[in-house]
């Protein structure tokens, strides 16, 4: 794809690990700007994002990165992309914007990230080796004291519609927390230290807890139903407040999936999509399997990266992906969406 001149493709050495953090790193020290973006070639972005990113670096000094908004495009191909979407519009319009405000740390989205680039070169850029390095880049961030901040504009991406695609897409994610995980898990009290209480909760939380929570979902899952709904009848006060208990924890852990989503297709306009929310229970599912596959390649291959392929999409909510080239080609080139001008300051 012909870029104009004020682009510059560098060509990463061969080596290992073959991985996007090592593309990363190998150009970041050619960063000129004072600030720097990560943009997956596949994505479709708002013309005026870069603009509006500068701008809330320069009402925010305190803030070292923002994360956009990143926005599954293509939910009528499937049932899959549909709940894909909800899960995203849950995580990146309700969970992310209020962890940002908490200043709370925020695992990072691969894309649509951007940064302060001294900020970066500080932290000596992207753990070349992990599978899933927003997430590492997102905690390190916060144990070096800097905020990450919500920027709402968003970023159109293409979901994978087929089973196998999105399951080692998200094996891989699921692999890089256990790698997060065991990377800063090695000194558990100066994290602690270093991050706060409140902080450290949720980093456990949304790392390590998102692959525990996952593998044992369906195991815990179908016990509470089993202990609900076959458990022998007993009139005993004990019973009855027992019962109680597993109704009121059963119904919380269901809110807990379905409220965020609700929130995220209301907050986009999706509602011909909230019938699709109830189906979250059955989608976690999938996620777990995805974490027990994760398990594996952790165990066997633990720096493979899956690769997903792209421009498979047949349908675009908003037509940003229709604006990109078709079939194989969309798998090589980058986004075709319209390009923001540069700023003056030259920052984007």
């Amino acid at each position: 794809m012909p870029l104009p001149a004020r682009f510059e493709v560098v060509t990463v050495p061969d080596g290992q690990p073959r991985t996007k953090p090592r593309a990363l790193n190998a150009a970041l020290p050619l960063a000129r700007g004072e600030h720097l973006v990560v943009y997956d070639a596949e994505d479709v972005i708002e013309p005026d994002q870069l603009r509006r990113a500068a701008t809330l670096f320069a009402q925010s000094p305190s803030t070292a990165c923002l994360q956009g908004r990143l926005v599954i495009d293509n939910e009528a191909d499937g049932i899959l992309p549909r709940l894909f979407a909800i899960e995203y519009a849950a995580l990146f319009d309700v969970l992310a914007p209020a962890l940002a405000a908490w200043r709370m740390p925020i695992p990072l989205g691969g894309t649509s990230t951007h940064f302060r680039t001294r900020v970066l070169l500080s932290l000596h850029g992207w753990d070349a080796w992990n599978v899933t390095e927003d997430a590492d880049l997102g905690l390190r961030l916060a144990l070096a004291g800097y905020r990450v901040g919500d920027l709402p504009s968003s970023t159109y991406e293409e979901a994978p519609k087929r089973l196998k695609a999105w399951l080692r897409q998200r094996a891989r994610w699921m692999k890089g927390f256990l790698q997060t995980s065991f990377t800063h898990g090695r000194r558990p009290l100066t994290v602690c230290r270093r991050l706060g209480a409140a902080e450290s909760l949720c980093a456990l939380a949304f790392v390590p807890g998102t692959v525990v929570s996952a593998l044992f979902y369906p195991f815990l899952m179908a016990g509470s139903l089993g202990e609900l709904f076959l458990a022998p009848a007993d009139s005993t006060i004990l019973a009855h407040l027992t019962r109680a208990a597993a109704w009121t924890v059963f119904f919380a852990g269901l809110a807990a999936m379905w409220l965020p989503g609700f929130a995220g297709c209301l907050r986009r306009g999706w509602r011909d999509l909230l019938p699709c929310v109830l189906l979250l229970p059955f989608y976690q599912l999938l996620v777990s399997l995805a974490a027990w596959m994760a398990m594996i390649e952790w165990l066997r291959d633990p720096h493979r990266w899956n690769k997903t392929e792209h421009g498979l999409a047949r349908t675009s909510r908003t037509g940003a992906l229709g604006r990109r080239p078709s079939g194989a080609a969309a798998v090589r080139s980058a986004s075709t969406a319209p390009l923001p001008s540069p700023l003056p300051d030259g920052s984007g």
